[in-house]
Order: C-alpha cells, then sequence, then structure tokens
C-alpha cells in the first residue's frame, strides 16, 4: 500500500524546523494579506509558509540573504517576496504593516472590552550604529552614534501603534511626528501621550495637538522622576518594546540601504512576536 502525502506535509517532513519558525497556524492569521503581492494569473510553486519562515530565519539569526539555509527556497525567491511585502503602497502602507494591524493581539483586546486604538500612548526613540553597507546616515551627538534612529509610540501593553525610522540626526521631537503623519489614520482616539524629556516644548506639544487633534495631552516624565524610586510602569513599558526588536540579530546594527528596509524589519519583528502569543 502506498500513502500519499499532501505537498505542505513534504515540505514540512524535508526541513528541519529553527527556533524562529512559526506555525502554519499561527501564519494562517496573515496568509491572505501575504497573498495579496501574488498574480492570480501565474501559479506558483513555492509555499509561502516557507518563503515567511525563511525572512524570520533572516531577521533572527542576522544572515545575509545568500546565506540562508538550503533547506529553504531559493534566497532570489525569498528575497523577492521580501521586496513585494515590503514596499508601500500609495498611501505608505506596506504588506508587513497591514499584517501586523491584523495580527492577533487585538482580538483579546476587544474582547475585554477595550478598544483596539489605544487612547494612551508612549513614545521614544532608539539609536543604531551602522554598519558599512548602510545607505543613510547621520550623526546622534548626544548618544554619539552614527547611524539611524527608530521612533515608535506603543501603548500600555508594549504593543505598537505608530512607528518611523530616520537618520540619527533627526530629533526624537521631529521624529515622533513623523511616525504620527504616517498613522494618524489609526490614532484617531488618542487622547493622552507620554514622553520622556527629550520630547519637552510647546513645538512639540503644537504638533502633537495638530496631527492628531486639539483634545490630545503630552505629558512629560521628568528626569528626576524617571531615575527616582518613585513606580513609573508606563514610562518603561516602551523600553520593554525596544528590547523584543533587540531579540533579533538583523536589528542590532543597522545593515540596510534604505531607511524603509529598517522600518519594515521593524514590523517583522513585531508581526513575528504576535503571532507567537496568539
Amino acid at each position: 500500500m502506498f500513502t500519499i502525502f499532501s505537498d505542505l506535509t513534504i515540505l514540512d517532513m524535508k526541513r528541519q524546523k529553527y527556533a524562529s519558525d512559526i506555525t502554519r497556524e499561527q501564519f494562517a492569521q496573515i496568509e491572505s494579506e501575504l497573498r495579496s503581492v501574488r498574480r492570480t494569473t501565474k501559479p506558483t510553486s513555492l509555499d509561502l509558509y516557507e518563503v515567511f519562515c525563511a525572512v524570520l530565519y533572516l531577521l533572527r539569526t542576522g544572515c545575509q540573504w545568500r546565506f540562508l539555509p538550503e533547506n529553504f527556497p531559493k534566497w532570489q525567491s525569498v528575497y523577492a517576496y521580501w521586496h513585494k511585502w515590503s514596499k508601500p503602497d500609495e498611501h505608505g502602507i506596506s504588506v508587513l504593516e497591514r499584517a501586523l494591524k491584523k495580527s492577533g493581539w487585538r482580538g483579546p483586546t476587544e474582547t475585554e472590552g477595550r478598544s483596539a486604538c489605544s487612547t494612551f500612548l508612549i513614545v521614544d526613540a532608539q539609536s543604531v550604529k551602522n554598519t558599512d553597507a548602510a545607505g543613510f546616515t547621520g550623526y546622534d551627538a548626544g548618544k554619539k552614534v552614527n547611524g539611524i534612529k527608530r521612533h515608535i509610540a506603543v501603548d500600555t501593553d508594549g504593543l505598537p501603534h505608530a512607528t518611523a525610522v530616520t537618520t540619527a540626526n533627526v530629533t526624537d521631537r521631529q521624529g515622533c511626528l513623523q511616525a504620527f503623519k504616517r498613522c494618524k489614520d489609526s490614532l484617531v482616539l488618542v487622547k493622552s501621550v507620554l514622553a520622556d524629556g527629550g520630547y519637552v516644548g510647546k513645538p512639540f506639544a503644537n504638533g502633537v495637538k495638530d496631527l492628531l487633534g486639539e483634545h490630545v495631552t503630552v505629558q512629560i516624565a521628568k528626569r528626576d522622576e524617571l531615575h527616582s524610586f518613585k513606580v513609573m510602569p508606563q514610562r518603561w513599558v516602551v523600553e520593554h518594546s525596544f528590547a523584543w526588536l533587540e531579540k533579533n540579530r538583523r536589528l542590532w546594527k543597522n545593515c540596510e540601504r534604505w531607511l524603509n528596509t529598517s522600518l519594515q524589519f521593524v514590523h517583522l519583528a513585531f508581526v513575528a512576536l504576535l503571532l507567537r502569543r496568539s
């Protein structure tokens, strides 16, 4: 007697599992978004699950595209899909960012009686050194870093609602406003923003009001409060978010030629995190 296996089962049997992999059930949550870039008139022999796991392997290990293990699809095919998934549309939103918004954390939030759009955001920035391959660079004189800067606004669970990547010479205030401008359509319910001393000043507060509404208030956590023994759990949530990103070696330094590529790897890291938690 012959045992008949499906193509997906055969693929699973051929390839060893890596710690960076997600399950097929988790992948199913965003599969429709990732398949939207394919031409429906052209059949494909590639398993998108394997392609996505290959990109996750590259994110976690920090290897080069050409050094992906041979038991993944060819690196040229993986890179071609990554290019499609990371390319912004006419509204500046990529497939990966849409997948991030579709990831599983919003369901449990809504079942607990809370809105999927947070009313309270915590903002911060992180300067990252460049490698020789990086295409854009700037110098952060305060932190003495030559590279790029990541700007994120997270809710009280540490989950991102606005992101941006700039060169390191861009101030925290300017970068945060860029993130709000890029993602303002999903920030309509925001009422308050918490930041540290790097965001102090009326121009920043006025910029937030112009983008998100006059009702939005900006709270500044003073430096003496940050270093005291007073408990401020909300302020440290954003630090946890940056720590989650640093679990991926690709994000330890910036080696991308384009700022958008750096931004999309941040989106990918959060997508992987949320899928594993779902």
